[in-house]
């Protein structure tokens, strides 16, 4: 027969996510880069029911705000709970091979954009995610690449006129 010991008042133990912290700081510290940022800007014109100012003020208000929440659901030991459907193990390690491979697609792609344009280094971007991640369809990865490389092209360019380098398809597209 076993028995178990009742525990003793204070010595409870709460699990403390600390990386919560670091969340909750990154909170703040956005927030009020945000707030600072809102007081430099100019005001509009006097006709205007909303300056330029207000929303930046809004949105600094609230990350801070949540920040400071999030420390302390923290301090008072609040985890989050674990989605019961997602098939991730949060005891093992990260797989740095794949992050480092995903870093060097993205690197890649950085060296490349002006030379070859996005619509060639995004669906290189797009088939070199897909492949580092364990897709084994290259020909459809890039078909799928290219496809929303060029689409995004236009959509940037033509739809909104952002530029984006055309690289070698100069004039082609």
């Amino acid at each position: 027969m076993t028995t178990t010991a009742p525990p003793t008042a204070g010595t409870t133990t709460r699990p403390v996510d600390k990386a919560q912290y670091g969340l909750a700081a990154f909170l703040v510290v956005v927030g009020a880069c945000v707030l600072v940022d809102a007081v430099t800007l100019d005001d509009g014109f006097a006709d205007q029911p909303v300056q330029p100012y207000a929303v930046p003020y809004v949105v600094g208000a609230v990350l801070t705000l949540l920040g400071v929440l999030l420390a302390v659901a923290t301090a008072r030991g609040d985890v989050p709970q674990a989605e019961d459907g997602e098939d991730v193990d949060l005891t093992g390690g990260a797989d740095w091979r794949t992050v480092a491979l995903l870093v060097g697609v993205f690197v890649l792609n950085i060296l490349l954009i002006d030379w070859l344009g996005w619509a060639i280094t995004g669906a290189l971007l797009f088939a070199g995610g897909a492949g580092v991640l364990g897709s084994r369809t290259h020909v459809r990865d890039v078909a799928i690449g290219a496809a929303l490389s060029v689409g995004t092209w236009y959509g940037f360019y033509s739809g909104l006129g952002i530029p984006i380098p055309a690289g070698i398809l100069d004039g082609v597209l």
